[in-house]
């Protein structure tokens, strides 16, 4: 089984080659850093921890709102000049949003500037799903490679959310949080750039299914796309109402510095079995792996309430880890399966938006 599933993600590299994957994972950590690092940054500069979280929810909201319409126009102009336009716009905004905090910039200003970064970024991750996803369908691939592309591709999240959320620490001991802004604005410059121009980013489209339906008005969606968009909405505020609780219990514990290290070892858990989704029989199908999936995520949510030393908690976040890759996976999986060819970054972005839109309101 372990040397199958290893084949299954050689498989796809050899279909992709291994600079998309590099690209599009080091094309999505500015998003992981700015996230975390918002509250930080504003904190720091203004010195209330309120208005960082009010500025960091703006930002959050800008892109849940904004993210849809990239995949739309991804999908009716193409990935390669809609990528590079917002990526480049986005380092700018990024930039801009930056020195408005050193400058100590009043929060409506802030506000303004937050939401700006938000709804410019490029959503290299949801989009990478749709442009490899039917990319390797194309080329002879079955579900379970489009399923192994997913884990794939979900793993990188988890690692961007581990190791954005770390450079920002990092720069925050070696200075001061507006370095890893820095950093984030010149990765979604280059990489952003790097992914809109890889040769794939000019992968034709699939062939509707319904050409004479196609060339109409937009397919209409069916209605188990909402069930996922909000199975996810609602994943996204378990987790993060999770980071949440883990900060307010570091915090009550004296040890503040541990919660980037508890949400570590969930990153990490999380990425682990995410890879090993590749390895779940076909005969477990999408349907009845988001019934498990959601009904372990509902139970394992459950000790978090009681939790009340750091042993504890490291322990009871790394296995609440282990259920939050699958319901990602095979969410976005869901997905691909059920939206037309023609709106899949749509899709796509939407998906990831309902996710962040989740966390969104537990800031």
């Amino acid at each position: 089984m372990a040397e199958n599933t290893r084949d299954a993600y050689r498989t796809v590299l050899r279909m992709t080659g291994v600079p998309l994957p590099v690209v599009s994972f080091l094309g999505r950590l500015p998003v992981a850093m700015i996230q975390f690092g918002s509250v930080l940054l504003v904190t720091e500069t203004s010195g209330s921890l309120a208005t960082g979280g009010i500025v960091a929810c703006a930002l959050a909201l800008g892109q849940v709102v904004l993210g849809p319409f990239v995949g739309r126009l991804a999908d009716r102009r193409g990935q390669r000049s809609v990528v590079l336009a917002f990526s480049l716009v986005n380092a700018v905004a990024i930039a801009a949003y930056t020195l408005g905090a050193l400058a100590g910039l009043p929060t409506p200003a802030l506000l303004t500037l937050g939401a700006l970064a938000g709804a410019t970024v490029p959503g290299i991750g949801p989009l990478a799903r749709a442009r490899v996803v039917p990319l390797v369908r194309a080329k002879g691939g079955d579900d379970r490679l489009a399923g192994t592309v997913l884990s794939l591709e979900s793993t990188m999240d988890e690692l961007s959310f581990v190791l954005g959320p770390a450079l920002v620490g990092l720069a925050s001991v070696a200075g001061h949080p507006a370095y890893a802004f820095g950093l984030a604005s010149l990765l979604v410059a280059v990489c952003g750039t790097a992914f809109a121009l890889h040769p794939t980013g000019r992968t034709p489209k699939a062939v509707p299914e319904h050409p004479a339906r196609a060339r109409g008005g937009c397919p209409r969606l069916p209605r188990s796309v909402y069930v996922v968009r909000v199975g996810l909405l609602f994943l996204g505020v378990l987790l993060g109402a999770c980071g949440a609780g883990i900060t307010a219990l570091t915090d009550e514990l004296g040890r503040p510095g541990q919660a980037g290290l508890v949400y570590a070892a969930m990153g990490v858990m999380s990425a682990v079995v995410g890879l090993s989704m590749a390895a779940l029989p076909e005969r477990f199908g999408l349907i009845s792996r988001w019934r498990v999936a959601t009904a372990a995520a509902a139970l394992l949510s459950l000790p978090l309430v009681w939790t009340d030393s750091l042993i504890g908690l490291y322990a009871v976040v790394t296995l609440f880890g282990a259920i939050y890759a699958p319901n990602l996976i095979t969410g976005f999986a869901l997905t691909e399966r059920a939206v037309p060819p023609r709106r899949l970054a749509e899709g796509m972005t939407f998906a990831a938006s309902a996710f962040v839109g989740g966390q969104a309101v537990t800031l």
